[in-house]
């Protein structure tokens, strides 16, 4: 399984407007940051970074090394310019994030939507032992996907959060998830996604050598937690789930650091 290449080349620029949509921030960022807990020093691989949206934000949290890695040749462009206006030290690669191969470990892997682009069990296995042999003994990957464990059900409309989301009344294994987003200039974009069973997903974990699989979240960021126009966002969370995974250590254990597990999969 490839990333879809050529989807994001086509919508870059589009897309990377779109991490400006209020869920973003409030749902989305908050959610993988609290996850992350503190980075400071660590090295770190974001994979299907696109734009550098998130590989930049790692690296100001304090990361000592963030490469991102994506295989839209347009994604890494816009990426890599921002990187060449305002120097972080973030380094850009472009290929298959199943295909990934470092030469040396890191701490942590970070994956924001890279895991629904699976369209079966094998191809999912595929990015999760990509992110396994990345990781240093004790390692952890967080990731982000859309939500496997509230599937769409025909069309949703969350327009006033900026998207729309269609899939068949009964998804079945494969079956596409087609997100139309609205950004707040009045661009429109539409992108696909894949729906595994939330079995698959915790399969594909364990066969690459996980431990600890957990579903994690989302959540929405204090300051908004009384506002009434997240009630439909939050009691139905259309898209975000995090993943929250341990990697086994060479002797065995695993180290827990200050994963939040408000649910999990078993």
């Amino acid at each position: 399984m490839s990333q879809p290449d050529h989807q994001y080349d086509a919508i870059a620029e589009a897309y990377r407007d779109s991490k400006q949509l209020s869920f973003r921030k409030y749902v989305e960022e908050y959610t993988l940051f609290e996850m992350l807990g503190d980075v400071r020093g660590a090295e770190v691989l974001d994979l299907a970074c696109g734009e550098g949206f998130y590989t930049r934000k790692i690296k100001q949290a304090g990361a000592r090394d963030v490469t991102g890695v994506d295989i839209s040749a347009a994604m890494v462009e816009l990426a890599r310019q921002e990187e060449s206006a305002r120097p972080l030290g973030c380094k850009y690669l472009q290929m298959d994030a199943a295909r990934v191969e470092l030469s040396e470990e890191v701490a942590l892997v970070v994956a924001m939507y890279l895991l629904n682009y699976a369209r079966t069990g094998d191809e999912l296995l595929g990015f999760v032992r990509a992110a396994y042999r990345s990781l240093r003994p004790g390692g952890r990957f967080l990731g982000f996907n859309d939500n496997v464990r509230n599937a769409s059900r025909g069309v949703q409309d969350f327009s006033r959060y900026g998207f729309h989301k269609e899939c068949s009344d009964v998804p079945e294994e494969g079956d596409a998830i087609v997100y139309r987003i609205v950004n707040n200039d009045g661009t429109r974009f539409e992108f696909e996604n894949y729906f595994l069973r939330p079995e698959t997903y915790g399969w594909a974990f364990r066969e690459a050598g996980f431990s600890g699989f957990r579903w994690v979240g989302p959540h929405l960021h204090p300051s908004m937690r009384d506002e009434p126009f997240w009630d439909d966002f939050m009691s139905r969370p259309p898209g975000h789930r995090l993943h929250g995974l341990e990697a086994m250590s060479a002797h065995g254990g695993l180290r827990t650091g200050r994963l939040r597990v408000p649910e999990t999969v078993r």
